[in-house]
């Protein structure tokens, strides 16, 4: 099956912009909207210092923001079919500039929380509007395996200069001016949007009927009381607290209650359907092992390179140059090879895992007292290539399943692959840490007793520091060498297994998912009538 090859056009921008300037107009949108969001997670320090808050109120307002971005997933045909494209452009910008504006002034976690997941969903909705004006343009064929391409790239590319950028006006000013730089290019996107895009009214809109509006306020409770219960639960003691029962009581009834839901309306937010394809559930438990494995990424990495190491914050955001290099050459690997030239699933999985159990072994071999900023280069960039390798790999297996579903599995693998899979990943470490550091600690600790001619010639207070810098730096080897063997224990299983699919689908065109829509909207009304 191929479609048609016919010149690339966007017609919806005005002709005062030369037609090869429009695609990257609207990339420049792209990039705004990416650098948009409710709370900046890179100066978590800066706002808890700010706010009087918790840092996990702050990373609870930050996965708020990926909660909404994900459920945006299953309703954006929806979106693009019911507003043209001047107001998906005017709506998500300005509710961005007011969402923007409130995280900068309210320290009231509720609120913050609420906004930041609205801020997620208006920035997926505007990213989405020009990504889809733009397909074409990036692959003519509409070529899955090249899409996801660019669409990966793009996303992990900004998490990091989004961190960048944060920490480099936050050190020449305060953590509030990343906030008024983003407003400021928001209010330019809203004027280049009222100047260039036409208001293109004559073609005929689909309404937002039978969107299960129920459903996606169950799947936002459920997904963000899961979040609570991963993201407070070290600091409240896990399930020795009332609060962690509550709000694991709280995520098992709005599963059930969307499970159930879903097994009897007509058209579900998440059908259950869904969740039987064999791309979909399995995907989703290998990113869970893949969170697993990445784990020290959001806790040891910043525990060793600043109480160990001593880096200021700029030293450590540095080290997302590196990261993004990786990104940049995981991304057009995987263009060559899986894109272009039709590499087995496979074959990505296994190269994807390989890089990250790179990272692990070369971590676990180097990690020392004195280790210099150069030599975490190597393991820090595997790891940013191993992650978008299987990340693009991952999300393009999903279209082997019928299109209706499609949107739907998009959503339940953002569900872990953004929201859960770290604070998954990091529940698990820290906890299995805790318990090995206290082990190291009490091992450590009792050579040092009054024989010992160390403990005559030291404080104390330096005796204590010295044992938990030791207890800490063993801890930690023995966490990465635990990694590597369940790393390693993966490629063989991939190894013993046979895969001969390759990526081959191709994005139906836009015409026909609006055709599709309108029969679901002709079969809804008929059914509701008969009723």
């Amino acid at each position: 099956m191929h479609h048609e090859s016919v010149p690339f056009t966007i017609p919806d921008i005005r002709d005062l912009v030369p037609g090869k300037l429009k695609p990257c107009l609207l990339v420049a949108f792209v990039v705004v909207f990416q650098l948009s969001g409710g709370v900046y997670l890179a100066s978590v320090c800066e706002m808890t210092g700010s706010l009087s808050l918790l840092q996990e109120d702050i990373m609870m307002a930050g996965y708020a923001s990926l909660v909404g971005l994900s459920l945006t997933f299953t309703i954006m045909f929806r979106l693009k079919f019911r507003f043209s494209m001047k107001t998906s452009l005017l709506v998500p910008a300005l509710g961005l500039v007011v969402c923007n504006l409130i995280c900068m002034h309210t320290s009231n976690v509720p609120l913050l929380v609420a906004v930041c997941f609205v801020a997620g969903f208006l920035r997926m909705w505007g990213t989405f509007t020009c990504n889809t004006h733009i397909q074409l343009w990036v692959t003519p064929t509409r070529d899955l395996s090249v899409w996801f391409v660019y669409i990966y790239m793009l996303v992990q590319g900004f998490i990091q200069l989004s961190g960048l950028a944060t920490i480099y006006t936050a050190y020449l000013s305060t953590w509030e001016y990343m906030h008024w730089v983003v407003v400021g290019l928001l209010l330019c996107l809203v004027l280049a949007t009222l100047l260039l895009v036409r208001r293109n009214p004559s073609m005929r809109r689909l309404p937002l009927f039978g969107i299960d509006w129920t459903g996606i306020i169950l799947w936002a409770a459920t997904v963000l009381s899961a979040i609570f219960v991963l993201n407070y639960g070290e600091y409240y003691d896990w399930f020795d607290s009332a609060y962690i029962w509550i709000g694991t009581l709280f995520f098992a009834t709005a599963l059930g209650l969307n499970l159930w839901r879903a097994s009897f309306i007509r058209h579900p937010y998440i059908e259950l359907k869904t969740w039987t394809f064999r791309h979909v559930w399995l995907t989703f438990l290998l990113y869970i092992v893949v969170d697993i494995l990445l784990s020290p990424t959001h806790f040891f990495e910043h525990v060793y390179t600043e109480r160990i190491l001593g880096y200021d914050a700029l030293n450590n955001i540095s080290l997302n140059w590196i990261v993004l290099l990786g990104i940049a050459c995981g991304g057009i690997f995987s263009y060559y090879t899986f894109a272009l030239r039709k590499w087995k699933y496979k074959t990505m999985t296994l190269i994807g895992f390989s890089l990250i159990v790179g990272y692990l072994l070369v971590m676990y071999f180097t990690i020392d007292y004195n280790l210099p900023k150069e030599m975490l280069y190597l393991p820090i960039f595997m790891r940013g290539a191993g992650y978008v390798i299987i990340a693009i790999t991952f999300i393009t297996s999903l279209s082997g399943i019928p299109f209706q579903n499609f949107a739907q599995s998009l959503t339940i693998q953002s569900f872990v692959s953004a929201c859960c899979g770290s604070l998954i990943g990091s529940a698990i470490l820290t906890t299995v840490f805790r318990y090995t550091m206290s082990e190291n600690l009490a091992q450590i600790g009792a050579h040092f007793d009054r024989v010992n001619p160390v403990v005559n010639h030291m404080s104390l207070d330096s005796l204590f520091g010295m044992v938990q810098q030791h207890a800490t730096i063993v801890s930690m080897k023995e966490m990465y060498g635990l990694l590597c063997i369940l790393g390693i224990f993966c490629i063989l299983v991939f190894l013993l297994r046979e895969s001969s699919l390759r990526p081959t689908a191709l994005h139906p065109k836009f015409s026909t998912i609006r055709r599709e829509i309108k029969q679901q909207l002709r079969l809804g009304k008929v059914v509701d009538e008969n009723a």
